[in-house]
């Protein structure tokens, strides 16, 4: 993300993403929530990346340089909220557990018309209850952490390369020259989390991507790592709060 655009309003639209395709990094002096009624999105900023299923939007803070990338074909629907206006009083990006009605309210205003006009009275009633609801969805646990330490981003790498590989740390401390007591300090202090957490987070992501582009459960289950489908469904069912057969391919 070396070339960063500035576009000064977040615009409130709908916006279509054929399979693969990205939105450069950019960023916005308002905040945006970004959801896909559609398909899976990452956002991808200096910090890591997000991702969300069609149950799950992202919160993007004013003035984050970010990325999106769309996993099949992307409804993307864009709220822009003033930099004034924070609702949730976050500050960096996070992902929102999206319930039906929230959903149905996102798409309704970002349908609606531009943020640039000025709102009729029934819109910005529409806005007060999509606010509302934002501030009452539950925050989940999906974001990735990109790695600065130069010995915990060549275990990164080696696992993002291929997220089934299931040796342990200290078998990839050996091939990248650490011990697993350092890699382990290393995934707290630089990440947040430990290297389970991290490599369950890794793997969640990737499974999401392969539902998304068609391939079976168990073929998903073998790809990413766990040792079988029922292991799977389960871990993906407490993510994401439904079962991988149940996702949009």
């Amino acid at each position: 993300m070396t070339e960063i655009r500035h576009d000064p309003v977040a615009p409130t639209r709908t916006q279509w993403l054929a399979p693969g395709a990205a939105i450069d990094a950019h960023r916005h002096d308002d905040h945006q929530i970004v959801y896909a009624g559609r398909g899976v999105l990452s956002v991808t900023t200096g910090a890591g990346s997000w991702v969300a299923p069609g149950t799950r939007a992202i919160w993007v803070p004013a003035g984050t340089p970010h990325a999106h990338r769309a996993y099949g074909g992307l409804d993307l629907h864009l709220v822009g909220l003033p930099a004034t206006e924070n609702p949730l009083g976050l500050d960096e990006p996070t992902v929102l557990a999206v319930g039906p009605l929230l959903r149905e309210l996102i798409v309704a205003y970002t349908r609606g018309g531009s943020e640039n006009s000025p709102d009729s009275p029934e819109r910005s009633r529409l806005r007060a209850v999509l606010l509302d609801q934002l501030r009452a969805s539950p925050q989940q646990p999906l974001h990735l952490p990109a790695p600065t330490a130069p010995l915990l981003r060549a275990v990164c790498d080696l696992l993002a390369a291929d997220p089934g590989d299931s040796r342990t740390l200290a078998e990839l401390g050996r091939e990248v020259g650490a011990s697993d007591r350092t890699l382990s300090r290393l995934f707290r202090a630089d990440l947040g989390m430990t290297f389970p957490q991290w490599r369950t987070q890794l793997r969640l992501h990737h499974a999401l991507v392969l539902l998304t582009e068609g391939v079976a459960v168990t073929t998903v289950a073998h790809r990413c790592g766990w040792s079988s489908a029922s292991a799977f469904i389960d871990v993906f069912r407490r993510a994401f709060g439904h079962t991988p057969g149940a996702h949009p391919g």
